[in-house]
């Protein structure tokens, strides 16, 4: 997979030689014509960046023409998904949307793109729960005995996150809400600097990726209290999930999907969707993944649209409820 950004240009042009009367046929015969451009909307090396290219290395193959990754950072995760949202829609230019962008439909007061209306669904990639973990000296030890301490402190108990608005921001609002507590909330830079203050004890709490937080609660820098997910992770069968632990029906996990601009010819859509659904349920992709605490559903399209449209009606109701907004 080539992973320049330059190696072609155009990549969100239009495809040549079709006529309005019987284009579709023919569009997807021509289909792919060239290299495909998949944005990424975070720098390279995180979580939704290591996914892309799992993914894009197997499509390639499939596919026969490279899939260029093009990490396009910025305005939580905003800008990304603006490019491929005013991309052409001939199937050469995807995109990977996010948890983020199901929270951004509420968190912000303006975008520039509609996270159901702007694109169309192509499947879900990954799902990844989250962790909840306090320091090692912290006294409680489960779940309950947080929540219970919290209850007898009411805004005493602080919690990081790696942002305003990110999965681990509203994972703990979510949280709070259900358990009838107050937490304060502490946002940082990224997830390293908030898991560090975690580790020192200057926070009393996170929710986590697993990818950020596993190693530090293998290394004992972290207790584990619960996990976000259904179920219990198989990297970590000891801890069990909140909702088992303490809040039945408490569900936060941060997903990663693909995308492409509206008006991408369904019978495009539903090749990448079969392709991409055959790439994750190969036993070494999904020997990655399982490495990396994610897990895989195949959905069709539209059963992932279906998806972000739930998680956009989930998370929004978190948002208002926080009273959080950014502009």
């Amino acid at each position: 997979m080539i992973r320049r950004r330059d190696v072609v240009a155009g990549l969100a042009g239009t495809l040549a030689g079709t006529s309005a009367l019987g284009a579709r046929p023919a569009r997807a015969a021509a289909w792919p014509a060239r290299p495909i451009g998949v944005v990424v909307p975070y720098p390279p090396g995180g979580s939704t960046d290591i996914t892309a290219r799992i993914v894009g290395e197997r499509l390639s193959q499939a596919l026969g023409q490279p899939l260029v990754i093009d990490n396009r950072p910025g305005a939580g995760g905003n800008l990304g998904l603006e490019v491929v949202a005013r991309a052409a829609a001939d199937g050469h230019t995807l995109g990977i949307a996010t948890t983020a962008h199901a929270i951004n439909m509420t968190l912000f007061r303006k975008l520039a793109y509609d996270t159901i209306k702007s694109f169309a669904p192509v499947a879900l990639l990954t799902e990844n729960p989250l962790v909840l973990v306090v320091p090692a000296q912290s006294a409680p030890r489960s779940v309950a005995e947080l929540i219970a301490l919290a209850k007898a402190k009411p805004g005493a108990l602080n919690y990081a996150s790696s942002g305003i608005g990110q999965s681990t921001h509203l994972a703990a609002e979510l949280f709070a809400s259900m358990a009838g507590i107050k937490l304060t909330h502490i946002p940082y830079r990224g997830s390293a600097p908030a898991i560090t203050d975690v580790i020192a004890g200057r926070c009393d709490l996170m929710f986590d990726t697993t990818q950020s937080v596993l190693a530090h609660v293998e290394g004992g820098r972290v207790r584990a209290l619960g996990i976000t997910s259904a179920e219990r992770l198989p990297l970590a069968k000891d801890v069990p999930t909140i909702a088992e632990a303490a809040l039945p029906g408490y569900v936060a996990i941060a997903w990663n999907g693909l995308v492409a601009p509206k008006g991408t010819p369904p019978e495009i859509v539903a090749r990448l969707n079969a392709e991409t659904v055959r790439a994750m349920q190969e036993p070494a992709v999904a020997a990655k993944f399982a490495g990396l605490g994610a897990t895989s559903r195949p959905l069709a399209p539209d059963a992932f649209g279906a998806f972000m449209a739930d998680e956009i009606a989930k998370w929004g109701a978190v948002v208002k409820q926080s009273g959080t907004t950014l502009d």
